[in-house]
């Protein structure tokens, strides 16, 4: 953008900042829009570059080549950057700096690029192969190639590809922000740091380790956490804290050798209805969770998240639409569940189907599960509260395979993993000077107050970075509630990057308190 754009981009925000009086100048907004009309294709070309790189972290050679990318892209920037490790065969971690002369703040901005693995069916086109399409799923989106149709592309248009939404989307409107107001001479308001991570999607292993290394070089005045979906209405987002995650394994065992179920199945045991059982001693049909004792610890809302959930536009009716079922399993609004822990039914294994199906009793079922914790909630106690449950119920919990001994000992014998990666919640107050100023700058940027959401009902390892910092955090999303993050065929809406390149301008130029 040539010297007068950048003036006449610079005067428009400037006039517009008098309806926003906590915010001195907004310049997001308008610098942001006149650097993507310019600057459409290379955005592209770049963010469908760094999509098509695999990011699986159990790969790590391949996570290494996009920390390679992204410390190339930072330095061509005028960062200073490292690449940390928790120990050398572990996935890299990308940490950058760019001091701003005279700032008196410093805020750490947190994303991970790498992405959920890949083997789900019914990739429209390959996960790694960045492909723009027309629209969302249910348009039933025609591919469109974007490099034959001139500036300015539909902004409905979406790219499909793994970590489209989650979470190189985020990494990407940053790198353009910036690049948007050194075009403009839009100087930052704080010192940055960037903390890019290559292990989220494996419930960040190594995070803390990390962190714990590298305590005075991550500290900052403020973390912002770039990652997951706008809220459903499509309004900009701002929350305050996330869930935190636990996961379980359990198989339950029947016979050592398959059996014939005309023979047997009036007198020996099915492992399949054992865990069907076991599941629905587990948690109830409406959510709620069955182990005693589980919620002592829950720390209920306080009258302010209240006032804030309340303060949400509704979108139950939308999603039951457009998700298409009849009824949610509880009358709470969606927000308001966040605060109550879950138990989620990740996987049932046992047996086959289809042209393999066999009438017969197999010898295991597997069942894998997911804990959201609330705040109050600790990993090693709900470790606790499950073992004992299920040795209350009878069953008698191993760690391996049962022994020929035990299973002629036991009547009912359930082996049980637990999850490496588990978090807990965190929880920033709504009232903090610091995440107030970040609502302040994007709501000047948007034109309009940000929806303020106490926590989201996901889970990050961001815990592990806010419990070893000790400084308050807010996650700001940017990509469309649709983009099926976690599953096939996950996608951006262009949109929603353009967009998030204005909201990053404002929380790197405008945050000041």
């Amino acid at each position: 953008m040539d010297r007068s754009m950048a003036a006449l981009a610079l005067g428009s925000a400037l006039a517009l900042a008098s309806a926003y009086p906590a915010v001195a100048k907004d310049v997001s907004r308008q610098v942001a829009k006149a650097w993507v009309a310019s600057h459409e294709t290379q955005i592209l070309d770049e963010f469908t570059t760094f999509l098509a790189m695999p990011d699986v972290a159990t790969t790590i050679a391949d996570v290494d080549k996009n920390a390679d990318y992204l410390k190339s892209q930072l330095e061509d920037r005028g960062f200073k950057v490292r690449i940390l490790r928790a120990a050398p065969d572990t996935p890299a971690t990308v940490f950058a700096e760019l001091r701003t002369p005279g700032a008196k703040r410093t805020v750490l901005y947190y994303a991970h690029y790498d992405g959920q693995p890949t083997a789900q069916k019914g990739w429209l086109s390959p996960p790694f192969q960045p492909t723009m399409r027309t629209g969302a799923l249910s348009t039933n989106p025609a591919v469109v190639n974007w490099r034959a149709v001139p500036a300015p592309r539909d902004p409905s248009w979406r790219i499909y590809a793994r970590a489209a939404g989650d979470d190189k989307a985020s990494i990407e409107a940053l790198l353009n922000a910036l690049d948007a107001m050194k075009s403009a001479d839009v100087k930052p308001s704080v010192n940055i740091k960037l903390f890019y991570e290559g292990e989220e999607e494996q419930g960040s292993p190594h995070l803390r380790a990390i962190v714990d290394q590298n305590h005075d070089l991550l500290s900052a005045d403020l973390i912002v956490m770039g990652d997951g979906p706008m809220h459903q209405s499509g309004r900009q987002l701002v929350n305050f804290g996330s869930r935190g995650v636990m996961g379980m394994t359990l198989t339950v065992y029947g016979p050592v050798r398959p059996l014939h179920d005309g023979h047997y199945g009036s007198w020996a045991p099915s492992p399949a209805v054992d865990m069907a059982y076991l599941i629905t001693c587990l948690r109830a049909e409406n959510g709620d969770i069955k182990i005693p004792h589980f919620y002592d610890d829950v720390t209920p809302p306080s009258e302010a998240d209240k006032a804030a959930l309340a303060a949400l536009p509704p979108v139950e009716a939308q999603l039951k639409e457009n998700l298409g079922i009849a009824r949610p399993i509880t009358t709470s609004r969606l927000a308001d569940s966040y605060f109550r822990p879950t138990l989620n039914v990740r996987a049932i294994h046992v047996g086959d189907t289809g042209p393999d199906a066999a009438n017969a009793i197999a010898t295991h079922a597997d069942a894998s599960f997911d804990f959201r914790l609330t705040p109050g909630e600790q990993p090693e106690r709900v470790k606790t509260l499950v073992e004992s449950y299920l040795e209350s119920l009878g069953w008698h919990v191993t760690s391996g395979p049962p022994t020929m001994e035990d299973r002629r000992t036991y009547s009912h014998i359930v082996e049980l993993h637990w999850d490496a990666g588990e978090s807990t919640a965190v929880r920033t107050p709504l009232d903090d000077v610091a995440a107030q100023a970040a609502v302040r700058a994007i709501s000047a940027e948007e034109g309009a107050p940000v929806l303020e959401l106490p926590m989201v009902g996901a889970s990050s390892g961001m815990a592990e970075i806010v419990t070893g910092l000790k400084s308050p955090m807010i996650g700001v999303s940017i990509a469309n509630f649709d983009d099926n993050q976690h599953a096939e065929n996950e996608n951006l809406r262009l949109k929603n990057l353009w967009d998030g390149i204005a909201v990053y301008t404002a929380l790197l130029s405008e945050l000041d308190w």
